[in-house]
């Protein structure tokens, strides 16, 4: 549990205004919302909704700004919890926030651009919104997580890891998911796809690791 109450105060405001958008989505959306809660068990919510997709889709934007308040939440507490103790600021968190949306915003433009340039703007469209899907998922779930970090419990490093590795897992299905879906061009292209895979999804991470350490915000 983290004090002092002001900083609780202020978390809790990050929280209510994640849920807010959560439930925007819903209100605007129950049908669509209620599909992608299951997104986990039943993958049909890609199938139906990837084909509906557009550039600026409200419903996606809804969860991807939860995404940034519940990112950042989640991020400040495994920052004061692996590294160094810090004192909370509202500049700290839109740090946070800055840093989460620049990232994926710079790599979504990149793989946009990469779609482009081999002429397959239609498939990269589909791979991004099933990825994309995954992520808003992460965002609801880090909802009850930061809740139960901040409020019901002192985390610690085992607790904060373990949330990790299950958010990692959770994003390992998505692309799994993606992957399957589109195996035989994989096969074709394979010398590309692991191209892809260190450039694009795993080199980012390493990258934006470092400069977190290496910074300290």
């Amino acid at each position: 549990m983290l004090r002092p109450t002001s900083t609780n105060d202020f978390f809790i405001i990050l929280i209510v205004v994640s849920l807010v958008f959560v439930a925007i989505a819903k209100l605007l959306f129950e049908k669509r919302f209620n599909h992608f809660a299951s997104i986990l068990i039943n993958s049909s919510y890609l199938k139906v909704y990837s084909k509906d997709q557009k550039f600026i889709d409200l419903f996606d934007g809804l969860l991807f700004l939860n995404l940034l308040f519940s990112a950042s939440i989640f991020g400040f507490i495994c920052y004061n919890t692996l590294f160094e103790s810090t004192e909370m600021s509202v500049a700290l968190i839109f740090k946070f926030m800055f840093g989460i949306g620049v990232f994926i915003l710079i790599k979504v433009l990149l793989e946009r651009l990469i779609g482009s340039l081999f002429s397959i703007d239609n498939l990269m469209d589909k791979y991004l919104f099933q990825k994309t899907s995954y992520k808003n998922y992460l965002g609801l779930a880090l909802i009850p997580i930061n809740v139960l970090l901040l409020f019901s419990m002192t985390p610690n490093k085992a607790i904060v890891l373990t949330v990790i590795i299950l958010l990692t897992v959770i994003n390992i299905i998505g692309l799994l998911t993606s992957y399957k879906s589109n195996l035989n061009l994989i096969k074709r292209d394979f010398f590309y796809f692991i191209l892809y895979l260190c450039a694009l999804e795993i080199g980012p991470y390493i990258i934006l690791y470092k400069v977190f350490i290496e910074t300290k915000v």
